[in-house]
């Protein structure tokens, strides 16, 4: 199956994703910024990473020239940068109770498998680390970064292991999400990809100040779920809707209901991209409804 749908998601089926290919028209290198998400040339020239200072020799960058060093020793000095070959990736990957949702397609918790799976694969092909994190409603499973088949597949079979556990009786524990994201933090080292995958529909205050203090020396990109149900209401008509317990009835003709429905989700949107507002974090919207994920993410 190319396409990932229903209600659950099993390990084969995120294992065949390894085969799946989006070829883009001709176009320059993807660029990491606000709303471009992550770089994927690994060639990037000069690179980012600071080496050495060294004498100057004929044919180096005269921008790269150290003036304070040339000052102090009397002869020319060049800095040398490192080329960046290889950056490990990790993912944090939500499947907890809030993604056991959805209208179109798929749920949103089977979405965030998919986007994860298409990404990882993507990342392990540019021959870089794969690892992360796995959240549920009341555990977590951390998975260190490494860069061969083996790895990646426990962490894909993880993740179908959590989303399978999911159910309408499920319940998510905060303090659990709490220990997840400190045991994600001490996973960061410097100079990592980092990718969150999420509806990030509860712990708003949680996810920010994750989402700060590993941005700090590291390049993100917030990865967003969301069902075309939690923007507008359905067709007019009386609906009841309950949680197991709680019974609600609502009239969906109500114009002032729609539209204080579809501005709470506005604002949760808004909230979430006021996240990115940082050169090093992108963020990009996923819907359960898309037929196929991986042209939106192949544009991350």
């Amino acid at each position: 199956m190319s396409v990932l749908t229903g209600a659950y998601v099993d390990g084969a089926s995120l294992l065949a994703l390894r085969y799946r290919r989006y070829v883009a028209p001709a176009q320059g290198a993807r660029q990491l910024g606000r709303q471009a998400g992550l770089k994927l040339s690994r060639q990037k020239g000069r690179g980012i990473d600071f080496a050495e200072v060294r004498p100057y020799e004929p044919g180096d960058d005269v921008r790269t020239i150290d003036w304070r060093v040339t000052a102090r020793k009397q002869r020319v000095h060049t800095k040398v940068f490192r080329e960046e070959r290889e950056r490990p990736v990790l993912f944090f990957v939500d499947q907890s109770q809030s993604l056991f949702f959805g209208s179109r397609q798929r749920l949103k918790s089977v979405a965030v498998a998919e986007a994860t799976a298409l990404l990882a694969w993507q990342a392990l092909g540019e021959h870089d680390r794969v690892g992360g994190l796995v959240l549920g409603n009341d555990r977590f499973a951390v998975h260190r970064p490494f860069r061969n088949l083996r790895p990646v597949a426990r962490f894909l079979y993880a993740i179908a292991e959590y989303n399978q556990a999911l159910s309408r009786a499920g319940a998510a524990r905060r303090e659990n999400r709490v220990a997840a994201m400190l045991a994600f933090r001490r996973l960061v080292l410097t100079g990592y990809r980092i990718v969150l995958v999420s509806d990030f529909a509860t712990d708003l205050d949680l996810w920010e100040e994750l989402v700060h203090a590993i941005a700090r020396h590291n390049r993100a990109t917030l990865v967003q779920i969301t069902d075309p149900l939690e923007s507008e209401l359905p067709p007019d008509d009386l609906y009841a809707v309950t949680d197991g317990q709680a019974r609600l009835q609502f009239d969906s003709s109500d114009i002032a209901l729609r539209r204080h429905f579809h501005a709470r989700f506005e604002a949760r949107l808004a909230r979430v991209q006021s996240l990115c507002a940082h050169d090093h974090i992108a963020w990009r919207c996923l819907s359960t409804a898309e037929p196929d994920l991986l042209p939106a993410l192949s544009r991350l």
